[in-house]
This record gives C-alpha cells, sequence and structure tokens, in this order.
C-alpha cells in the first residue's frame, strides 16, 4: 500500500465517483478505477458499493476512509514543515555558561524579535569541544573565556566581557562569613576544579594566580563536564572552587560566592565569528550580547 493508493481512494470516496475523481487527479477512470481494486484486495475487504452513476462507501470503506484521510493530512503536515525547515537559516552557537546564563536570555529574545525566521542552535561545551566543533565548520559563533578557544583557525575574535573571579563554597562553609576573602586564606585549602584535558587553561591560569602569594593549590578533585558537575562534587566535599562570578546565575541556593580582597586581575571572555562564513546573523547575535554584557556590567555599578 502506497500513499498513493489512499489519495485515489479518498478522491473517488469524496466526489462519489471514478469519473470525477478521475478528471480531478489526471488519471484514466480505468486507471483509477483499477488502483482501488488493488487497494481494497491488499485490504480483503471491499470498501465501495459500485452504482451505474455513482459510488456508495462500505462500512469498512466508511471507516478506512476517515483513517486515510489522516494519513494524508499527516503526510501533508510533515512535507509543509520539512519545507519550512528547508527554508529556515540556522544559526549555530558554542558558548560557556559560566560567562554567558546571565545575559543570554534577554539577547535570545532580542534576536528572535529582529530575527524570526532564523532559528538559534545553542551548544553547551568545553573549550575542547568548541575547539573541535569550531575546526570542523559546525559553528558559526563561539564564546569562551579560554585563550587557548581563540587559536581556532577562521574565526575572528573580540572582547566580549571582562569578568572578576570569585570563591563559591556551601553556605555553611567558614569563608562564607566573611564579605571578602583573602588569596592567602587559600592556604591548604581543598579545592575544586576543572580537568585540563577538558578546560585546558583552568589550571595554568589558577596556579600562575596563586603563585605571588605562595599558594601552591591543592586540588581534591577535577571535574571534565563543566560548572554544573563542579557544583555536586564542591558540596559534597565541603570544598571550595575559584569561578568566574558569572556562575551565580545558575548556581543552586545551597551554594554562595564571595569576591576576593585583594581581587584578581579580572578574567576576559572573547566571543568569535566564522570568518570564513560570515553572516550577518553572527554580527547581530554578537552585538546583541555584548550590548547585554554592557547593560549587565552598568547595572552592577
Amino acid at each position: 500500500m502506497e500513499l498513493r493508493h489512499l489519495r485515489y481512494f479518498v478522491a473517488v470516496a469524496a466526489h462519489g465517483s471514478f469519473n470525477r475523481a478521475s478528471q480531478i487527479l489526471f488519471l484514466t477512470q480505468p486507471a483509477l478505477s483499477r488502483q482501488v481494486k488493488d487497494l481494497e484486495v491488499e485490504l480483503g475487504v471491499p470498501l465501495l458499493i459500485r452504482g451505474k452513476n455513482a459510488v456508495t462507501l462500505t462500512r469498512a470503506g466508511e471507516l478506512f476512509y476517515e483513517e486515510a484521510r489522516e494519513v494524508l493530512a499527516r503526510a501533508e503536515l510533515a512535507v509543509q514543515r520539512i519545507h519550512r525547515e528547508a527554508r529556515t537559516e540556522v544559526l549555530r552557537v558554542g558558548y560557556a555558561p559560566s560567562v554567558t546564563s546571565d545575559i543570554l536570555p534577554q539577547a535570545l529574545k532580542e534576536f528572535h524579535a529582529l530575527r524570526p525566521g532564523v532559528r538559534i542552535e545553542l551548544a553547551d561545551l568545553s573549550p575542547e569541544a568548541m575547539i573541535r566543533m569550531a575546526g570542523e565548520g559546525e559553528l558559526d559563533v563561539v564564546i569562551s573565556l579560554e585563550p587557548s578557544v581563540t587559536r581556532i583557525p577562521g574565526f575572528a575574535w573580540a572582547t566580549f566581557r571582562r569578568v572578576s573571579l570569585v570563591l563559591v563554597m556551601t553556605v555553611d562553609h567558614h569563608l562564607a562569613r566573611l564579605k571578602h576573602v583573602s588569596p592567602k586564606r587559600l592556604r591548604d585549602l581543598p579545592l575544586v576544579g576543572l580537568a585540563q584535558d577538558s578546560f585546558p587553561d583552568y589550571l595554568p591560569h589558577i596556579r600562575g594566580i596563586l603563585k605571588p602569594f605562595g599558594i601552591s593549590p591543592h586540588f581534591l578533585a577535577l571535574e571534565r563536564d563543566g560548572v554544573s558537575t563542579l557544583f555536586a562534587t564542591l558540596a559534597a566535599n565541603n570544598a571550595v572552587a575559584i569561578l568566574a562570578e558569572t556562575v551565580a546565575a545558575f548556581m543552586p541556593g545551597s551554594l554562595t560566592a564571595r569576591p576576593f580582597s585583594p581581587a584578581f586581575d579580572p578574567v576576559i571572555a572573547k566571543i568569535g565569528l566564522s570568518s570564513i562564513k560570515s553572516s550577518p546573523h553572527a554580527e547581530l547575535f554578537a552585538c546583541l550580547m555584548q550590548k547585554e554584557a554592557k547593560r549587565h556590567k552598568a547595572v552592577r555599578k
């Protein structure tokens, strides 16, 4: 049984005539009659009562008519959807949630209002995954804190925002009583961090900023899956982690963050656009993200 058999049967049933249906379907009447007969043979039941000038449906024909119409309607909707999807432009964005979660929703809202025909595919990725996917041409926009990501060939980079580092801990941690935390307090304190194979710049950066204070950080766990997994490990071990202040946007209520005093130099998040496949949609998205980052910075001040 094929869709054409259903179309032929539905046309005959709807018009009550092989002659009229054949004209609409641009088939000869004998050919149409043969196709419907084949359908009845395959089903093993008669669907039509053939009169001299008209046809009527049997009980089985009435049931099959309703089912066939639904199948054809679903098939038509599927075709329309495929056509719409084929016409829809797609913008593929790889991003680090630790530096975008507080501003991404508003930027997306504004983008969709300005470009309703463009679908954004968001991918929460580790730097290692960003480098691989961008290198394979699977991303149009990349947003990351990690300097190594900016060495992806074929991407043009701009500063997205500057982010301060904070100490994240459970709300009942003894350092949570302080308004500011001195880096010196991290001496001999167990840390949770991000694994170097997925986040190649994290460990070197943390060791570099603590070295002037004579501290060699002790990590009891290094997570490969990202900040969300790190949160769970941190809470389970009553440890602390040095992270970007923007993680507060999706940090669970069981955790809190404190700024450092003296403060470390802020880390620089960058946004990269493919220069191989330039896109005005990518440029607009980057502009909206930078605009929203500036607005958040002004609000905090």
